[in-house]
Parts: structure tokens; sequence; C-alpha cells
């Protein structure tokens, strides 16, 4: 994959990093290297000390490949999906605690940044909150500019208060459409979406002058919302009327005519040719309209 970016004109990229042999370690650090590219890496959290030593390699095989920051994310899934009751979601909060404390204590030791992305997990004041917790030099934030839409979160707001604790990112546009239950939500490429990616990019670059902006256009069906449903709440207990009211005043503003695409029906080389030409013309966006590139 990594060669693959540098193919397309990519400056870099996260890679996912799991049991890397001693060949393709150095593979990573010349393709680096040579190319100019730089790598960041992508690792699961351990989740109990049993899970440390793997961690662990995995954090010495991305150094030794000359990667410096690595994303990990605290929930695979959605919490509106995940979680049915509160006593589910504060139990994942703690796990998570722990998972963080377990691996920064890793990171701290080899000297390597642990950016924690807001993959549909955290509010933005909650991943605030967490980080502060912490108070470490080690962690801070993978910033997805599109993810906290899901929350019904103001975008530009969630980047406000993210931005200060960002070492990387994932940019991406945003669709959104409305469906019975709330709205669908969709990455799109760079122009077709409602983000001013100009603003957010600013905003970010103001507390991190030199991060790398990671494109994360995915290619699938849009994700239903279902904001008009009482179980999309359970966790939700601590938001207040006015802040969801204004955010949805912002989503109901920017719901397309055009229907987000889906690419479920079609068949896989078409996904994929799909997905390439979605990439690309991310890429030509970034380098012609934002100067990212």
């Amino acid at each position: 994959m990594a060669k693959h970016l540098h193919e397309i004109g990519a400056g870099g990229g996260q890679i996912g990093v799991n049991n890397w042999d001693a060949a393709y370690i150095k593979q990573m650090r010349d393709l680096k290297e040579s190319s100019g590219m730089w790598l960041e890496g992508q690792i699961r959290l351990p989740q109990s000390e049993s899970d440390l030593s793997t961690f662990e390699k995995n954090v010495v095989s991305a150094k030794e490949a000359g990667i410096e920051i690595i994303r990990v994310a605290c929930l695979s899934g959605r919490r509106y999906v995940n979680f049915t009751t509160i006593e589910g979601w504060e139990a994942f909060k703690k796990t998570s605690l722990k998972s963080v404390r377990l691996a920064e204590s890793v990171v701290r030791r080899h000297k390597l940044k642990l950016a924690i992305e807001n993959h549909k997990d955290w509010s933005a004041d909650e991943l605030v909150d967490l980080l502060k917790h912490f108070d470490s030099e080690w962690l801070g934030c993978n910033l997805d500019t599109g993810n906290n839409i899901s929350f019904l979160e103001d975008p530009y707001k969630v980047v406000e208060k993210l931005a200060p604790y960002t070492l990387t990112t994932h940019f991406k546009d945003m669709g959104i459409q409305e469906y019975e239950d709330g709205f669908l939500l969709s990455e799109v490429p760079f122009g077709e979406g409602f983000l001013d990616l100009n603003r957010m990019a600013m905003t970010i670059r103001k507390y991190s002058p030199n991060v790398k902006f990671n494109l994360e256009m995915m290619t699938r069906d849009p994700l239903k919302i279902p904001y008009l449903t009482a179980a999309y709440w359970t966790t939700f207990g601590d938001r207040t009327g006015k802040d969801t009211a204004m955010a949805l005043k912002v989503l109901k503003e920017n719901y397309r005519d055009k229907a987000l695409s889906e690419i479920s029906n079609k068949p896989f080389h078409e996904q994929l040719a799909f997905e390439e030409a979605n990439q690309l013309a991310c890429l030509n966006y970034a380098r012609n309209e934002l100067g990212l590139m």
C-alpha cells in the first residue's frame, strides 16, 4: 500500500503495523528514505497486560521503520450502535482508560507519539478530558474532521477543541442526506461535501504547523445516523438541547439533493475503480485548491 501511495502522488500515509519481520521493516524504511515519503503507523491498543508484549513489539517495529507517530482507536465500531445501555458505555470508558495507560507507558519508553482518534466513540469534550487526564507529552489526538458529525456535533467546534492536541489527522469532506430515522452520512470527494476544508486546515495548522493531513476517503454505503430513535441517545445523557439544536441546524442546511453513492450493489472491480477515482479526485483538490500537497 505504501508503494502505491507514492505512485499516485501522495506525500505519505498511515499503514498498519502488525507483526513485521526484519525484512519488512527494512523495506518500509528504505521506501520512506528513498521516496521522501512520511509514514505513520496504525496499531491496535493493548486491552490488558497480556497484550503488552505484542503492542511493544509493534511499536519497536514502527520506530525501526522510521515512524514517529502511531494512530490508535479505542472503539472498533460506533458508540450509538455498540452500546445499548449506559452501563456498557461506562464499562468501555473504564477499559479504554486502562488501555491508554498501558500504551502510554510503552510509547513514553520508546519516545513515539500516540495519537488517539475521535473514532465515533468520544465526543470532542470527552477526548479532551481523556488527554488532560493523562497529561502526557506522548499522547495526543488523531483528529478526524468528519466522525463527530455522527454525534450531532458542530464539525468546526470539534476541530477548534481538538486542534490544540492534534498530532495527525484523518482529513475528509462529508455529505449528508435525510432519511426517515435521521440522516445518512458519507465521505465524499473533496469539494463535493459541505465542509469548509480550508477553514479546518487553517485551524489545525494554527496549533500544529507541521501536521500531516491523511486523506480518509472511505468508499462504502452511507452510514445511518438514527438520531430520531430513542436507542441512539442511550449514552448521550449529558448533551444539552441547545448545542444539539444548533448543530442540527447546520446539518439540515446542508442536506444534499443528490443521493449519496452506494457501492454494495456493484461488483468488486467496480468498487475498487470507484475508490481509486475518489482518492485521486481528493488528492487533486488538495493540491490545487488547498495547498496541502
